[in-house]
């Protein structure tokens, strides 16, 4: 991993996002939903003990994460570098944050290829794109105030500026930070517009889910199970299992040590209505071979892909989309802003009835530390969202 010194400078990002060792810890977060109202100001205000006045302006050092290299397959020390940059103060309209939690999320790895997609990839030398949650600590900016918490999408980085586009405030005092990077964040969000835009969810539908224990696949089999849906998950590893069958799962299938295809077949019998797919490979194949005449197939990602060096193969069941009269359609979670808002609001009462339980599995470290766990992702290290807490 590199360190570079070098002066500051600001990247656009076009564009949203989208066995444990002693350094993880598990939060459960019920809360019921709140207003935010607010503030106006225009004076310049600070609240940051990492400034100093450089020429009668506050300059503020801060340590961000940039892509080194493109990696071949997992990303590793050479991926990233390690930067110590200097910020000025905000300009009239801005805001400084100070970054608390970074989000780690399987679309990480596909923003580091150097390919078309529905974002730009990440640049050689740029702050590598992340969702965070983090404090206001200096504003010029009429809508934030010295002290807001907020989310957006300011990469990984101590420290960030920003024109409050990309800042949605948030209230930390009935949800924890992880939260509103995961159950009411995009994970949650991807949920719940896979099911309900693209699955077309209704009662009484079977629904399979992969990657069930998952930041997206543990808040989709919860919702499923609201509606008066049959869920079951697909998942690795017996304490993942046990989890997904605590909080409701009728049936859970542990793709590591059983024959899903054969599983399948066992806790669905009469066939699958809504198969949410997060992984890709052969549990893709084993759902497309047991599906409901009518079915819909939610492509909402494909991790068991990601750091392939060699394009996997694609789908060998797909006659099962003609045979059934099926349906396969992926999304994005950008798809449906004007839906976010009410998803949020229908979230936000499952968890305060205990519905829906929020899970996270929270690291705590330095930015610096953005690499290795980006990697606990990809090795399955968690269960619920994965989160960075910046100490």
């Amino acid at each position: 991993m590199l360190v570079n010194q070098g002066p500051a400078q600001l990247t656009a990002v076009d564009g949203p996002l989208d066995g444990l060792d002693g350094r993880h810890q598990h939060s459960f977060t019920s809360f019921a939903v709140v207003c935010i109202t607010a503030r106006d100001h225009t004076l310049p205000l600070r609240l940051n003990p990492n400034s100093s006045q450089e020429n009668g302006r506050t300059v503020t050092t801060t340590t961000r994460i940039t892509l080194a290299q493109r990696p071949t397959g997992l990303p590793d020390d050479s991926t990233w570098a390690v930067e110590k940059v200097e910020l000025p103060g905000p300009a009239e309209g801005q805001v400084l944050v100070k970054v608390d939690h970074i989000s780690l999320d399987p679309a990480m790895r596909g923003w580091l290829n150097d390919v078309r997609s529905y974002l730009p990839p990440v640049q050689i030398g740029d702050v590598m794109r992340a969702t965070v949650t983090g404090t206001v600590v200096e504003s010029r900016h009429r809508d934030f105030a010295v002290g807001d918490a907020v989310s957006g999408t300011l990469g990984a980085t101590e420290y960030a500026l920003s024109d409050g586009d990309d800042l949605q405030k948030i209230d930390t005092s009935v949800a924890a930070p992880a939260t509103w990077l995961g159950a009411l964040g995009m994970p949650g969000l991807t949920a719940y517009h896979g099911l309900h835009e693209v699955g077309e969810m209704t009662a009484g539908d079977t629904v399979v889910i992969s990657a069930a224990a998952g930041a997206v696949g543990s808040v989709a089999g919860q919702l499923a199970k609201a509606k008066g849906c049959t869920v079951i998950g697909i998942a690795g590893g017996p304490d993942k299992c046990a989890w997904l069958t605590e909080i409701g799962f009728d049936a859970v299938i542990d793709y590591k040590s059983e024959n899903v295809l054969k599983r399948l077949r066992q806790t669905a019998p009469d066939g699958i209505d809504i198969y949410f797919d997060n992984v890709g490979g052969d549990i893709l194949d084993a759902a497309l071979a047991n599906l409901r005449r009518g079915a819909r197939v939610v492509i909402c990602g494909a991790i068991s892909t990601y750091n392939d060096e060699t394009l996997a193969p694609g789908p060998r069941r797909y006659m099962s989309l003609l045979v059934f009269r099926a349906r396969m359609q992926g999304f994005l979670v950008f798809d449906y802003p004007d839906k976010d808002a009410a998803a949020i609001a229908d979230m936000s009462a499952l968890i305060g009835s205990g519905a829906l339980v929020a899970r996270e599995t929270v690291v705590e470290g330095g930015v610096e530390d953005f690499g290795r766990t980006l990697l606990d992702l990809f090795e399955g290290r968690n269960t619920g969202k994965l989160v960075l807490k910046i100490a």
